[in-house]
């Protein structure tokens, strides 16, 4: 699990981080041609989204091929696919908050201070530096909306979550994935929506944030 949340955590806020600046140089452009009646803001959007899936996906795909093998997952079809939507995913909700963040700023700057709180937050509220079943119930409510929380859940169910094999604790891996971590199999269908759903809402906010704020300097 911790190489797990390493990799989400580090190569996620590196992809947001890197988008950032691109996007605040193209909107410049943007404004510009919107002034001047040549572009609208959702199919300026709708370019910005898609241009960014092709090569995430490639990406995801190397990645996964190279580190799935060293860290020894079963090598089964459907595990190793799991392990490459998770990631693919991922990264996508990672990428389209950074450019979220930089259309609600002024500038990349500001953006990447903002941002790091959100990386903080999600960070603390993952479910890897405390448990879901350990956090105060009044902060409960910030776990499940924490986008990272639900990817840890998909990427560690996906490979251990029907696992069997008996612990030290007389207790099988999914019984203790179960028991200490509160994480389900037979959820794994309802994770990988919410994952989905999650890079779909930063995507259509990055959208609606294009078109409707503005910080055009005449």
């Amino acid at each position: 699990m911790g190489s797990m949340f390493g990799a989400v955590l580090f190569m996620g806020v590196s992809y947001s981080t890197a988008v950032q600046p691109i996007v605040a140089i193209e909107r410049t452009v943007f404004y510009r041609e919107r002034s001047a009646g040549m572009y609208s803001a959702f199919p300026y959007a709708f370019g910005q989204v898609v241009v960014e899936q092709p090569y995430i996906l490639v990406q995801s795909v190397i990645y996964c091929i190279i580190v799935y093998s060293m860290i020894g997952f079963e090598w089964t079809t459907t595990k190793f696919l799991w392990y490459i939507f998770f990631t693919y995913f991922t990264l996508l909700y990672y990428t389209y908050y950074g450019m979220l963040a930089v259309s609600l700023t002024p500038n990349d700057t500001i953006a990447a201070i903002v941002s790091s709180f959100f990386y903080g937050m999600w960070n603390l509220f993952s479910g890897f530096v405390v448990p879901k079943k350990a956090l105060p119930i009044w902060w409960s409510w910030y776990y499940w909306i924490c986008p990272v929380s639900w990817t840890l859940y998909g990427l560690l169910v996906s490979q251990y979550g029907n696992d069997n094999n008996l612990l030290d604790t007389k207790q099988t891996v999914a019984e203790f994935l179960n028991s200490y971590f509160g994480y389900k199999y037979d959820f794994l269908g309802v994770v990988a929506i919410v994952v989905v759903f999650f890079a779909i809402l930063f995507a259509f906010l990055f959208g609606f944030a294009i078109k409707f704020v503005n910080f055009q300097n005449r």
